[in-house]
């Protein structure tokens, strides 16, 4: 079997990757992809699911939606408080902010969608996607604006950027969504419910 090319995957995969204006950057986006599918052993980055337990929806359209959602809140910021958030940065980051996925669910789809994960030294849940996402990024060489903004849950980063801060809402605004549509729960019930399995 010829070995994905997943470079054309996460290009197809995220269309959004057009609204980073800086060339290096948008290459480094589709880098830490590329190394986290491969890792994982993945055949296609649209095999990861959203969630471990929520396989209706896939990592692919979340992290799309993240991307939208957070694109929009920054024109509105922009337009209505003057604000200037760093749109390279804040699509970056919403786009690798669950790149950490392709590590933590191997164990949580069919044997058919993945081709050799390295479990030795990537694939597991022992590392929180949003901390393995961050070392993803860091690893390719993403500036530190971007990388700060990666990891999304409350206390993982001790001060928060605009930027950071647009992704996190982001992040909730579309998992809300997504539990709800999925299970007809909340984030947090979702969280409360289903975060001690997973420890």
């Amino acid at each position: 079997m010829a070995a994905p090319d997943y470079d054309a995957q996460v290009r197809d995969a995220f269309p959004e990757l057009d609204r980073i204006e800086d060339d290096g950057l948008r290459d480094q986006v589709v880098e830490a992809w590329c190394l986290g599918l491969e890792r994982g052993g993945w055949r296609d980055v649209a095999d990861i699911p959203y969630a471990w337990n929520i396989h209706e929806v896939t990592n692919v359209e979340h992290v799309r939606g993240v991307t939208k959602i957070a694109i929009e809140s920054a024109e509105i910021q922009r337009e209505f408080h003057g604000a200037d958030p760093d749109v390279d940065v804040i699509v970056a980051a919403c786009l690798l902010h669950d790149v950490g996925k392709c590590y933590e669910y191997v164990d949580y789809v069919d044997d058919e969608t993945l081709d050799e994960p390295d479990r030795e030294r990537y694939a597991s849940e022992e590392i929180p996607h949003s901390i393995s996402g961050y070392a993803l990024a860091h690893e390719v060489g993403v500036p530190l604006t971007v990388q700060r903004a990666i990891p999304h849950f409350l206390g993982e980063v001790p001060k928060r950027t605009l930027e950071a801060e647009l992704v996190k809402s982001a992040n909730s605004a579309s998992s809300n969504a997504i539990t709800q549509s999925a299970m007809g729960i909340t984030l947090k019930e979702w969280v409360a419910k289903y975060s001690q399995t997973q420890e």
